[in-house]
């Protein structure tokens, strides 16, 4: 058991696997620009899927877009190895005190090979309905015993994961695992971490409440992803407003994740 902890650790801690890892934050980056652009365009009245599937769309769609996507796969799947190892090799202090942190850890590897996945399902020329998905989920679940007691479990995971997204952007949590540099430069990767975690968090916790509704209201349709609850915000009161500021939040995200490729510690 050693021996292969050891083995694994030497593995993610060679330069060409961090190196790869770090460019999983690159293309995550473009992911959540991509995201928040079209969720612009649902702003201004345009079409489009302002989730994963949609932006792997958009990007296949592109020069090159389907080397781009394989570079997803790669990147997010390399990144999520790391998350793995972090929670499980202790090489954090913080994960030999808590198994939080393991899990947050091990969630977050979860999300970037969710991601990765719908990547490469684009890649070899399929595509992905996240909302639809969540709606055939929602009407299974509706229609099993207990069903409607485990949808609202899900509905209040997804919004405590959107509200984790907020408190750690107001917090500055994402400060720990960042060397930045001094100055105007770090007080500017700061406010965008800061925006982009929040938007990111306020996207994340309306989806987890559709799933709460349509359990309350037994109407699967109303349960949707990323994209639904983008949707949702351009519904409410001055929703086209709301939804351009989340949107650009999004993207301020991507260009954070930027950031992260090149300052995260790893």
């Amino acid at each position: 058991m050693t021996t292969a902890k050891s083995a694994a650790r030497a593995a993610t801690d060679s330069p060409v696997f961090r190196t790869i890892a770090r460019v999983g934050y690159v293309v995550l980056g473009i992911v959540h620009i991509v995201i928040g652009a079209i969720a612009i365009s649902v702003a201004t009245g345009g079409a489009g899927e302002a989730d994963q599937g949609g932006a792997m769309e958009k990007i296949r769609d592109t020069p090159a877009g389907v080397i781009l996507l394989w570079a997803i796969v790669v990147g997010l799947a390399a990144l999520a190895v790391w998350q793995i190892a972090e929670a499980f090799l202790e090489r954090d202090p913080d994960t030999k005190k808590k198994w939080g942190y393991r899990l947050k850890y091990a969630g977050t590897a979860v999300a970037y090979l969710a991601i990765a996945f719908t990547a490469l399902v684009y890649a070899l020329g399929g595509r992905s309905d996240s909302s639809q998905s969540s709606q055939s989920l929602s009407a299974r679940l509706m229609d099993s015993p207990g069903g409607l007691l485990v949808l609202v479990l899900v509905g209040l995971i997804v919004l405590a994961i959107g509200i984790a997204f907020v408190v750690r952007g107001f917090t500055r949590a994402f400060e720990k695992r960042l060397d930045l540099p001094s100055g105007v430069a770090r007080k500017g990767i700061v406010t965008f971490g800061v925006v982009g975690y929040v938007a990111k968090g306020i996207a994340v916790a309306v989806a987890g409440m559709l799933f709460v509704v349509a359990a309350f209201t037994h109407d699967p349709e109303a349960a949707g992803g990323l994209d639904a609850g983008l949707h949702a915000l351009a519904e409410l009161p001055l929703g086209s407003v709301i939804l351009w500021v989340v949107a650009a939040g999004l993207m301020i995200y991507g260009v954070f994740c930027f950031a992260r490729a090149r300052y995260a510690r790893m």
